[in-house]
């Protein structure tokens, strides 16, 4: 029997299997907290951070604060002309707030 934690660093493992970032490519990586949510576009071939966003400090609810997680991150990776990314939720279900956040990230315009 997992604990949540185990029962998701196993889905996470599972998924970092199939998928890697690159430069033209990253990978859209996301980490839930109890209280914040954070987004990280990252580059695997070289293990750098390309752009990263959170949800310290910004104010409503969990989902608003999701979606507006995903549109900065979005905005941050067209000023980077990064157009289309993979998306890695993380071992999360793909639903609340992961869900909320690649929504948003779509409608700011990211592909995956």
């Amino acid at each position: 029997m997992f604990s949540k934690a185990k029962r998701r660093k196993k889905i996470h493992l599972g998924i970092r299997r199939k998928i890697s970032g690159t430069n033209d490519k990253p990978r859209f990586s996301v980490f839930r907290s109890n209280k914040e949510i954070y987004g990280q576009l990252i580059d695997d071939l070289t293990g750098s951070t390309l752009a990263s966003a959170s949800s310290v400090g910004l104010k409503g609810n969990k989902v608003e604060q999701a979606a507006a997680v995903g549109k900065a991150l979005a905005e941050k990776a067209k000023g980077q002309n990064i157009d289309s990314v993979v998306f890695d939720r993380g071992g999360y279900l793909y639903h609340g707030r992961i869900k909320a956040l690649a929504d948003a990230a779509r409608e700011a315009g990211l592909q995956f």
